[in-house]
Protein backbone atom coordinates (compact mmCIF):
# COMPACT_ATOMS: atom_id res chain seq x y z
CA UNK A 1 0.00 0.00 0.00
CA UNK A 2 1.24 3.39 -1.11
CA UNK A 3 2.51 5.46 2.19
CA UNK A 4 2.37 2.83 4.59
CA UNK A 5 4.88 2.95 7.46
CA UNK A 6 5.51 0.42 9.82
CA UNK A 7 3.91 0.36 13.53
CA UNK A 8 6.99 1.72 15.64
CA UNK A 9 8.48 4.03 12.17
CA UNK A 10 7.67 7.62 13.32
CA UNK A 11 9.73 11.06 13.77
CA UNK A 12 8.49 11.69 17.24
CA UNK A 13 6.58 9.66 19.78
CA UNK A 14 4.51 12.04 22.53
CA UNK A 15 3.60 10.85 25.89
CA UNK A 16 -0.55 12.40 26.75
CA UNK A 17 -2.44 11.41 29.99
CA UNK A 18 -5.93 11.57 30.60
CA UNK A 19 -6.45 13.03 34.12
CA UNK A 20 -9.66 13.92 35.98
CA UNK A 21 -12.28 12.36 38.11
CA UNK A 22 -13.50 8.83 37.94
CA UNK A 23 -16.41 8.60 35.47
CA UNK A 24 -16.33 11.37 33.46
CA UNK A 25 -15.28 9.30 30.04
CA UNK A 26 -11.61 9.01 30.41
CA UNK A 27 -11.40 5.59 29.34
CA UNK A 28 -13.95 6.10 26.34
CA UNK A 29 -12.16 9.41 24.99
CA UNK A 30 -8.81 7.18 25.16
CA UNK A 31 -10.96 4.12 22.97
CA UNK A 32 -12.92 6.81 20.62
CA UNK A 33 -9.35 8.11 19.56
CA UNK A 34 -7.49 4.96 19.14
CA UNK A 35 -10.24 2.37 18.44
CA UNK A 36 -13.22 4.36 16.99
CA UNK A 37 -14.90 2.30 20.05
CA UNK A 38 -17.13 3.65 22.73
CA UNK A 39 -18.30 1.16 25.67
CA UNK A 40 -21.34 1.84 27.68
CA UNK A 41 -20.75 -0.52 30.11
CA UNK A 42 -17.05 0.18 30.70
CA UNK A 43 -16.18 -0.04 33.95
CA UNK A 44 -13.67 1.80 36.08
CA UNK A 45 -9.93 1.89 34.97
CA UNK A 46 -7.81 0.04 37.66
CA UNK A 47 -4.68 0.74 37.94
CA UNK A 48 -3.03 2.16 34.46
CA UNK A 49 -3.45 1.59 30.47
CA UNK A 50 -2.43 3.07 27.66
CA UNK A 51 -3.03 2.74 24.07
CA UNK A 52 -1.12 4.44 20.80
CA UNK A 53 -2.52 5.84 18.11
CA UNK A 54 0.11 7.82 15.49
CA UNK A 55 -0.85 10.59 12.88
CA UNK A 56 -0.08 12.90 10.75
CA UNK A 57 1.29 16.54 11.92
CA UNK A 58 2.50 19.19 9.22
CA UNK A 59 4.21 16.23 7.33
CA UNK A 60 5.87 14.54 10.71
CA UNK A 61 4.44 10.85 11.75
CA UNK A 62 3.62 11.29 15.70
CA UNK A 63 3.31 8.35 17.62
CA UNK A 64 1.20 9.30 20.46
CA UNK A 65 1.25 7.98 23.71
CA UNK A 66 -1.84 8.20 25.88
CA UNK A 67 -2.43 6.96 29.22
CA UNK A 68 -5.40 6.52 31.10
CA UNK A 69 -5.30 5.98 35.06
CA UNK A 70 -8.37 5.45 37.39
CA UNK A 71 -9.55 8.86 39.19
CA UNK A 72 -10.25 7.20 42.88
CA UNK A 73 -8.02 8.83 45.09
CA UNK A 74 -7.38 4.93 46.03
CA UNK A 75 -4.74 5.15 43.26
CA UNK A 76 -3.08 8.10 44.21
CA UNK A 77 0.41 6.03 44.92
CA UNK A 78 1.05 5.53 40.12
CA UNK A 79 1.00 9.32 40.27
CA UNK A 80 4.77 10.32 39.44
CA UNK A 81 5.05 7.93 37.47
CA UNK A 82 1.80 8.66 35.27
CA UNK A 83 3.16 11.96 35.18
CA UNK A 84 6.73 10.97 34.55
CA UNK A 85 8.03 11.99 30.74
CA UNK A 86 4.43 13.34 29.59
CA UNK A 87 4.32 16.68 27.25
CA UNK A 88 0.52 16.57 27.18
CA UNK A 89 -2.58 16.60 29.03
CA UNK A 90 -6.39 16.27 28.87
CA UNK A 91 -8.24 17.60 31.49
CA UNK A 92 -11.31 16.21 31.59
CA UNK A 93 -14.75 17.07 33.46
CA UNK A 94 -18.06 15.88 32.97
CA UNK A 95 -20.45 18.73 31.86
CA UNK A 96 -23.52 17.12 33.62
CA UNK A 97 -21.72 16.39 37.26
CA UNK A 98 -20.41 19.86 38.35
CA UNK A 99 -18.33 18.50 41.33
CA UNK A 100 -16.29 16.65 38.59
CA UNK A 101 -15.43 20.39 37.47
CA UNK A 102 -15.00 21.88 40.50
CA UNK A 103 -12.10 18.84 41.18
CA UNK A 104 -10.53 20.60 37.86
CA UNK A 105 -8.59 22.83 40.43
CA UNK A 106 -6.73 19.86 42.06
CA UNK A 107 -5.84 17.86 39.03
CA UNK A 108 -4.76 21.22 37.64
CA UNK A 109 -1.99 21.56 40.33
CA UNK A 110 -1.17 17.98 40.91
CA UNK A 111 -0.12 18.08 36.80
CA UNK A 112 1.56 20.81 37.50
CA UNK A 113 3.82 19.62 40.07
CA UNK A 114 4.44 16.64 38.83
CA UNK A 115 5.20 18.19 35.07
CA UNK A 116 7.41 20.72 32.56
CA UNK A 117 5.65 23.89 33.29
CA UNK A 118 4.77 24.56 29.83
CA UNK A 119 3.56 20.81 28.94
CA UNK A 120 0.82 21.36 27.04
CA UNK A 121 -2.99 21.27 28.53
CA UNK A 122 -6.70 20.30 27.40
CA UNK A 123 -9.75 21.27 29.53
CA UNK A 124 -12.20 18.96 28.30
CA UNK A 125 -15.72 19.24 29.25
CA UNK A 126 -16.96 15.34 27.99
CA UNK A 127 -20.92 13.91 27.41
CA UNK A 128 -21.95 16.91 25.92
CA UNK A 129 -24.74 14.82 24.04
CA UNK A 130 -26.30 15.21 27.31
CA UNK A 131 -27.61 18.60 26.79
CA UNK A 132 -30.66 18.33 28.70
CA UNK A 133 -28.64 17.57 32.06
CA UNK A 134 -25.78 19.81 31.61
CA UNK A 135 -24.73 21.30 34.96
CA UNK A 136 -21.39 23.18 33.42
CA UNK A 137 -21.96 25.54 31.04
CA UNK A 138 -19.40 26.00 28.16
CA UNK A 139 -18.83 29.67 29.27
CA UNK A 140 -17.63 27.99 32.86
CA UNK A 141 -15.46 25.84 31.11
CA UNK A 142 -14.31 28.25 28.54
CA UNK A 143 -13.01 31.44 30.85
CA UNK A 144 -11.54 28.93 33.40
CA UNK A 145 -9.04 27.67 30.59
CA UNK A 146 -8.24 31.27 29.62
CA UNK A 147 -8.00 32.33 33.24
CA UNK A 148 -5.54 29.43 33.42
CA UNK A 149 -3.40 29.23 29.69
CA UNK A 150 -5.39 26.39 28.56
CA UNK A 151 -6.93 24.77 25.61
CA UNK A 152 -10.58 24.13 25.57
CA UNK A 153 -12.78 22.03 23.99
CA UNK A 154 -16.38 20.31 24.66
CA UNK A 155 -16.59 16.37 23.45
CA UNK A 156 -18.90 13.54 23.66
CA UNK A 157 -17.04 10.32 23.25
CA UNK A 158 -20.46 8.59 22.54
CA UNK A 159 -21.16 10.64 19.76
CA UNK A 160 -17.58 11.38 19.05
CA UNK A 161 -17.46 15.18 18.83
CA UNK A 162 -14.39 16.53 19.13
CA UNK A 163 -12.59 13.72 20.57
CA UNK A 164 -10.41 14.12 17.43
CA UNK A 165 -10.35 17.53 17.27
CA UNK A 166 -9.07 17.14 20.77
CA UNK A 167 -6.35 15.00 21.11
CA UNK A 168 -5.21 16.06 17.53
CA UNK A 169 -4.88 19.79 18.94
CA UNK A 170 -2.73 18.71 21.89
CA UNK A 171 -0.35 16.81 19.78
CA UNK A 172 -0.11 19.59 16.96
CA UNK A 173 0.91 21.87 19.60
CA UNK A 174 3.41 19.80 21.06
CA UNK A 175 4.91 19.50 17.92
CA UNK A 176 5.12 23.35 17.16
CA UNK A 177 7.06 23.54 20.34
CA UNK A 178 9.52 21.05 19.70
CA UNK A 179 10.01 21.88 16.11
CA UNK A 180 10.14 25.84 16.93
CA UNK A 181 12.72 24.54 19.57
CA UNK A 182 14.54 22.50 16.85
CA UNK A 183 14.94 25.51 14.31
CA UNK A 184 15.93 27.88 17.34
CA UNK A 185 18.24 25.86 18.27
CA UNK A 186 19.61 24.89 14.35
CA UNK A 187 19.74 20.99 14.74
CA UNK A 188 16.87 19.84 13.54
CA UNK A 189 18.25 16.66 14.42
CA UNK A 190 18.14 16.63 17.96
CA UNK A 191 14.70 17.24 18.60
CA UNK A 192 14.39 13.89 17.25
CA UNK A 193 13.83 11.22 20.13
CA UNK A 194 14.25 7.74 20.38
CA UNK A 195 11.58 5.65 21.72
CA UNK A 196 10.50 6.49 24.69
CA UNK A 197 12.87 9.26 25.19
CA UNK A 198 11.21 12.72 27.07
CA UNK A 199 10.39 15.53 25.08
CA UNK A 200 10.91 18.46 26.71
CA UNK A 201 8.49 21.74 26.29
CA UNK A 202 10.12 24.61 28.40
CA UNK A 203 10.49 27.85 27.44
CA UNK A 204 7.79 28.32 25.38
CA UNK A 205 5.31 29.42 27.80
CA UNK A 206 4.00 31.65 24.73
CA UNK A 207 2.32 28.67 22.85
CA UNK A 208 0.33 28.34 25.63
CA UNK A 209 -1.26 31.39 25.96
CA UNK A 210 -4.08 31.15 23.36
CA UNK A 211 -7.27 29.35 24.14
CA UNK A 212 -8.63 27.02 21.35
CA UNK A 213 -11.88 26.73 21.73
CA UNK A 214 -14.62 25.07 19.99
CA UNK A 215 -17.70 22.95 21.45
CA UNK A 216 -19.56 21.04 19.41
Amino acid sequence: MAGYRAEDDYDYLFKVVLIGDSGVGKSNLLSRFTKNEFNLESKSTIGVEFATRTLNVDGKVIKAQIWDTAGQERYRAITSAYYRGAVGALLVYDVTRHATFENVDRWLKELRNHTDPNIVVMLVGNKSDLRHLVAVSTEDGKSYAERESLYFMETSALEATNVENAFAEVLTQIYRIVSKKSVDGGDEGASVPAQGERINVKDDASALKRVGCCSG
